[in-house]
């Protein structure tokens, strides 16, 4: 999605009006007013691109098949790794380790595999006895493609890779951080995780009194877990100090709850050509979501109140928090 950030940030100044936000030199957070005022010399778009390409260059290399037994499983996971989307996950990844001072390329083995991780969740998201969907981002779902149990088993094999790519191609640091990062990356997929945030939204579907607190819950770990675990390991690499890394959780808890709220309007609001997946699946299977307990427009107020949250939590770090402030801001406001 290409746009210039001229534009993304009236926008954004523009939903705050609506919404009584105070724009830039009212009373405003100073940690927030520091972040706008270094976005207004930053050129998102340019970045975004930037590290789109680079991304999508290190994924292609990532996978192959060696031998004619693997062909099958690994053209379906490619199928899928390489379908596009947005690379928010591994961008965050860059813009935290180099916010500290870390380079790309020691961060790149870590941005794939978190990609790896989103992918075999995307995968088996879509699996029938899941959310089942026959299309995502605009493509038949792998399982369409290849059936059920090819699907399963390619993203089964997609979160072990992710962690063996990791550990096998991450130069030029402590041993210590790549541990660390890899203890992150296998948290964010687990009880407290993916895993433990699926399984709570699949049963609260069609249930009556599902509250905020549930849904919170739900997303905090479905949704945030992962979007967190980008931020934090690419802090890890680059040698932040446990207090500075705790100020990107932070960060990242709350751009990981605009996501999700952001995907529940844009659910009720945007087509399935938009979207690049069926829309209006959350009214038809009945899932609790934040439009349907706050109404449409107290939720674009809770996306841009978390925003503005996760902005002042990065606050002390100036212009060096341009990209993930950024990256803040589009989450909430792009258009798929």
């Amino acid at each position: 999605m290409m746009f210039s950030f001229r534009a993304l940030l009236l926008c954004g100044v523009a939903v705050g009006l609506q919404f009584g936000v105070p724009p830039q030199g009212q009373h405003q957070r100073s940690g927030a007013s520091k972040a706008v005022a270094s976005a207004t010399a930053f050129d998102l778009a340019a970045y975004m691109e930037e590290k789109r390409v680079y991304t999508e260059a290190a994924l292609d290399a990532s996978l192959s098949s060696d031998c004619t037994e693997t062909d099958l499983i690994i053209e379906s996971m490619r199928y899928s790794l390489m379908a596009g989307g947005k690379r928010v996950r591994p961008m965050l990844c860059f813009a935290a380790t180099e916010m500290f001072g870390g380079s790309m390329e020691v961060a790149s083995p870590t941005a794939v595999g978190l990609e790896m991780i989103h992918t075999m969740s995307l995968i088996h998201d879509d699996l029938p006895a899941m959310d089942n969907d026959d299309f995502r981002r605009g493509k038949p779902t792998n399982h369409v493609l290849y059936g059920d149990d090819v699907a399963i088993l390619a993203g089964d094999a997609m979160l072990s890779t992710s962690f063996e790519y990791v550990a096998k191609n991450t130069k030029g640091v402590p041993a210590e951080r790549v541990l660390k990062v890899l203890s992150i990356m296998t948290e964010c997929v687990g009880p407290l995780g993916l895993a433990g945030g699926q399984v709570l939204d699949l049963k609260s579907e069609g249930k009556a009194g599902v509250g905020l607190d549930t849904l919170q819950w739900i997303h905090t770990y479905k949704t945030a877990a992962l979007l967190k675990a980008a931020v934090a390991s690419g802090a890890v690499l680059a040698g932040a100090t446990d207090a500075e890394v705790e100020k990107c959780i932070t960060y990242a808890q709350k751009i990981g709850l605009a996501f999700q709220v952001a995907d529940d309007i844009l659910d009720l609001t945007a087509s399935t050509e938009d979207l690049g997946k069926t829309a209006g699946k959350d009214l038809d299977q009945d899932k609790t979501t934040y439009p349907k307990l706050l109404g449409l427009e107290r939720s674009r107020e809770v996306a841009q109140e978390l925003v503005d949250e996760a902005k002042e939590a990065l606050s002390e770090f100036g212009d060096r928090a341009a990209p993930l402030n950024g990256l803040a801001d589009y989450i909430i406001q792009r258009k798929n």
